[in-house]
């Protein structure tokens, strides 16, 4: 009996590590989560204290929100080459202090700067955490937990979402309670009280995080990279049984091994090369499907569909929680059913929802009428200023009858354009359109392109004298809210199979495709590339709505989710229950 409690006295010292390793890895999971989502809350009130106390411009409040989107950019670069200088714990720890020292300096801040600074820090926390949890993650779980594990990760990042928009909702209801019998100089300070609360408690997550960190053991695979044998084989039993460190250990010493050998020969060759190109293109393809743009568009695309703005706002609630829900089952059955099979199963589902949503919105935008030449007949000046009464709804659509109208207005100035959005029976809605708010001031980005010839961004010296265009102003008749809801019902499919496949699956696809010597880098660099086709859908997709509708959006996801498809079920190798090791030499062996 002695003995047999011996021996299971690792075995438990071994479980409990490895759920404290899966506990911080969450925590990492919840903070990319809280990272994205934090600033929908305080953004009102941010925009509503902030502006008139350091009379912000709306411009610099939409630095400070696509602040994150750019430090995330940025850490991504470095990323890889960080977790191979510092270690893959070393980074982790970096990326929580970052986050931790982010949130004193915005809720403290009494300016632009400490603001700006602040939020790009939490963004280039959010791309480290990206790339280093999954990268640890899939180097120090064995190949039976790896798929839980690294959907843990995911998991986190959609209840930290959920967390996010908590908070923000229990301030909104603090300060909505005061604004009935408050002044309105103590409504102000209430208010910006409330954005600096927002950001205050969400530092907690980032301390667990950071301190929990410094207690993991480093990952097996990069001590043993640096030399460090004994390091690495006490780090590798610590995480897994006898049985299992042992045989893994033998394929990571075999596979170090070759690789010394190989360390003067190209990365051109195809062990290299094609799980690279692999993990990019499912990582571009995931959000080809245009899951980012249906979150953050959630409201506006189902208000357009024909349900009422309360209403609407719940479906958006409903679909945040269909996401945590189903990750959980995809947490589930990832390493049961295997990456393959859930990559094909969400990816098919996610295809049938799109179509299904793109044929609702063509019923619905096939009645609409082009109002351009007497909208741009009421332009002065470059400008446009254009109260909506009864009378001029009735000018827009004169045979509506009863029927609420929707306006949907696509302008430019040279090469910006926006849209703009009306219902009629939202009242005192004016339509302004002036220059200096469409028009943004050049930036050393795009400056710099431009010097290259290459000008991928809009040019602000040739719209400062363009005239203002009116491209398109569509109206008809508001859809149903049948319709609105059978839209919610294909949004909700959407979201169920994206988070069954894509959602949980991106991640190990990512982490487990990218050979030994190229997996830190490469991860940076796909991740980039997920992060760049992610920016350019959301550019484009206001626009494309405004010109062609929504059903052109739809069509465009479902196609990009068709391909992604095909890729997986002709290109993508099955890796549920394999080393590391093993997946390098399947596409060495191809």
């Amino acid at each position: 009996m002695n003995a047999t409690v011996i021996a299971a006295a690792p075995a438990v010292s071994t479980t409990r590590y490895m759920r404290y390793l899966l506990f911080i890895a969450g925590m990492g999971g919840l903070l990319y989560g809280i990272d994205i989502g934090i600033i929908a809350g305080a953004l009102p009130y941010l925009e509503a204290t902030a502006s008139q106390a350091w009379k912000l411009s709306t411009q610099q409040l939409g630095f400070i929100v696509a602040a994150v989107l750019l430090g995330s950019v940025v850490s991504s670069l470095f990323a890889g080459a960080l977790a191979d200088l510092v270690g893959r714990r070393g980074a982790m720890v970096l990326s929580g202090a970052l986050f931790t020292v982010s949130i004193p300096l915005i809720a403290l801040a009494d300016g632009y700067g400490p603001l700006l600074g602040g939020r790009l820090l939490q963004g280039i926390s959010g791309g480290l955490i990206g790339v280093v949890v999954p990268l640890y993650l899939a180097e120090c779980l064995g190949a039976d937990h790896r798929g839980r594990g690294t959907g843990l990760f995911q998991l986190m990042l959609t209840i930290g979402l959920v967390v996010a928009a908590l908070i923000g909702l229990y301030q909104a209801q603090a300060v909505d309670a005061l604004a009935a019998t408050a002044s309105p100089e103590t409504l102000a300070v209430a208010k910006d009280q409330a954005w600096r609360r927002i950001f205050w408690m969400c530092l907690t997550p980032g301390v667990v995080f950071t301190l929990g960190s410094l207690l993991l053991s480093e990952s097996p695979r990069w001590l043993l990279s640096r030399g460090r044998v004994d390091a690495a084989r006490a780090a590798l039993r610590r995480g897994t049984d006898e049985s299992r460190a042992e045989a893994e250990w033998q394929a990571m010493r075999q596979s170090r091994e070759e690789q010394v050998s190989r360390d003067g020969s190209s990365l051109w060759r195809r062990r290299y090369v094609l799980p690279f190109l692999l993990a990019c293109l499912i990582l571009a393809c995931t959000q080809a499907t245009g899951i980012n743009s249906i979150l953050a568009y959630a409201v506006n695309i189902l208000q357009s569909a024909g349900l009422p703005g309360a209403t609407a706002n719940s479906a958006d609630v409903a679909i945040k929680v269909i996401n945590a829900v189903m990750t959980v089952l995809a947490v589930g059955l990832v390493d049961r059913k295997g990456r393959r099979f859930l990559l094909m199963l969400g990816s098919g589902g996610i295809v049938a929802a799109l179509l299904m949503a793109a044929l609702l919105f063509t019923r619905a935008e096939s009645g609409r009428v082009d109002q351009r030449a007497w909208v741009q007949a009421q332009v002065q000046a470059d400008a446009l200023e254009l109260p909506l009464d009864a009378s001029r709804w009735h000018s827009l659509a004169a045979h509506a009858g009863n029927a609420v109208q929707q306006l949907t207005v696509s302008y430019s100035y040279g090469s910006f354009t926006n849209v703009q959005t009306f219902r009629s029976d939202v009242p005192a809605q004016v339509i302004q359109i002036s220059r200096t708010d469409v028009v943004q001031p050049d930036g050393p980005v795009g400056a710099f392109f431009r010097r290259l010839h290459l000008n991928p961004f809009a040019n602000p010296a040739s719209a400062a004298a363009a005239p203002l265009v009116i491209e398109q102003a569509l109206v008809g008749p508001v859809p149903t809210v049948t319709h609105g809801w059978w839209v919610a019902a294909s949004i909700f499919a959407f979201v169920a199979f994206f988070a069954v496949g894509p959602g949980v699956c991106v991640w190990l696809a990512l982490s487990e495709l990218m050979p030994t010597r190229i997996r830190s880098n490469g991860m940076s660099i796909a991740l980039l590339i997920n992060q760049f086709v992610s920016t350019t859908i959301a550019a484009v997709f206001l626009p494309t709505v405004g010109r062609h509708g929504y059903a052109a959006m739809f069509l465009f996801w479902a196609a990009c989710t068709g391909v992604y498809f095909v890729a997986v079920w002709l290109l993508l190798p099955e890796t549920k229950g394999r080393t590391l090791e093993q997946i390098e030499a399947v596409f060495a062996r191809r």
